[in-house]
C-alpha cells in the first residue's frame, strides 16, 4: 500500500488523534491522501499533530466527545471547512483503573462516558450526512481487553465490550446505505502509556503474546487505513484484533 493514495479526496475525523495510536492513524490516513481533522481535548496538541501530517488541508479541533452537542458542532465545523465526511475513527479513550470493590462511581462513569458514549455521540453526529451520501466508513478503536477482560479494569473492559456491540449494531443498521462500521482491537502497543512500564512487566507481557513483542502504533494504523478505504468495501460489523495473537 506504500505510495498509494486510495483515500484521495476523502475527509477523515480522528478523535484522540494527537498522540499514540491516534497520531499513528492520523499519519496513515494523511499518507493515503485523506484530509484529516485531528480532534482532541487539547487543541494545541491537535495543532502540533496537524503540523506533522503529510499533505495540505488538515485541521485541528478541540472537543470533549462525552458531550453530544460538542460532537455535533465539531462534525458540522469539519464538513463546513474541509468537506463532506467520508471516514470517522473513534479513537478517543481513557483508563481509570481500580479493583471492583474500590472503584468509585466517577471512575466508572468517566471511562464509559468517553470510551463508549463518546463513540456513540460521534457516530450519531456523523452518520446523517454519510447516509444521505450513501457512503462512509466508521472505525472504532477498541481493545483486546474488551474481548478478554482484565483485573482492575472492569470499567475499561465494559466500555470496550460495549463498543463491540455498538459496532455490530451500527453496521447492521447502516449497511443498506453503504455505510460500513468496523472495530479494531489493539493488544499491548508501545505508546506513552506503556513507556513507563517496568522492564519486568514488559517481559511478562511479551511472554503472553505469541508474536513475542509489543505492537507499534503503525501496526494498528495500517489496519485502520485498510478499513477506511475502498479495498474493505465488503467488510462491515467486524472486530479485528491487532494483538500479536494475544487473544486467540
Amino acid at each position: 500500500m506504500t505510495g498509494s493514495r486510495e483515500l484521495a479526496g476523502s475527509v477523515a475525523i480522528v478523535t484522540g488523534g494527537s498522540r499514540g495510536i491516534g497520531l499513528g492513524i492520523s499519519h496513515a490516513l494523511a499518507s493515503a491522501g485523506a484530509v484529516v481533522a485531528v480532534v482532541a481535548r487539547n487543541e494545541a496538541a491537535a495543532g502540533d499533530a496537524v503540523m506533522e501530517l503529510e499533505g495540505d488541508g488538515h485541521a485541528a479541533y478541540s472537543c470533549d466527545v462525552a458531550d453530544g452537542r460538542a460532537c455535533r458542532k465539531v462534525v458540522a465545523s469539519v464538513e463546513s471547512a474541509q468537506g463532506p465526511l467520508s471516514v470517522l475513527v473513534n479513537n478517543a479513550g481513557v483508563t481509570s483503573d481500580n479493583i471492583l470493590l474500590r472503584m468509585r462511581d466517577e471512575e466508572w462513569s468517566r471511562v464509559i462516558d468517553i470510551n463508549l458514549r463518546g463513540a456513540f455521540n460521534m457516530i450519531r453526529a456523523a452518520t446523517r450526512g454519510m447516509m444521505k451520501r450513501r457512503s462512509g466508513s466508521i472505525v472504532n478503536i477498541s481493545s483486546v481487553i474488551g474481548l478478554m477482560g482484565n483485573p482492575g479494569q472492569a470499567n475499561y473492559a465494559a466500555s470496550k465490550a460495549g463498543l463491540h456491540g455498538l459496532t455490530k449494531s451500527v453496521a447492521r443498521e447502516l449497511a443498506s446505505r453503504n455505510v460500513r462500521c468496523n472495530a479494531v482491537a489493539p493488544g499491548f502497543i508501545r505508546t506513552d502509556m506503556t513507556a513507563g512500564l517496568p522492564e519486568g512487566k514488559v517481559a511478562e507481557l511479551k511472554s503472553s503474546i505469541p508474536a513475542g513483542r509489543l505492537g507499534k502504533p503503525e501496526d494498528v494504523a495500517g489496519v485502520v487505513r485498510f478499513l477506511a478505504g475502498p479495498g474493505a468495501g465488503y467488510i462491515t460489523g467486524q472486530i479485528i484484533a491487532v494483538d500479536g495473537g494475544m487473544a486467540m
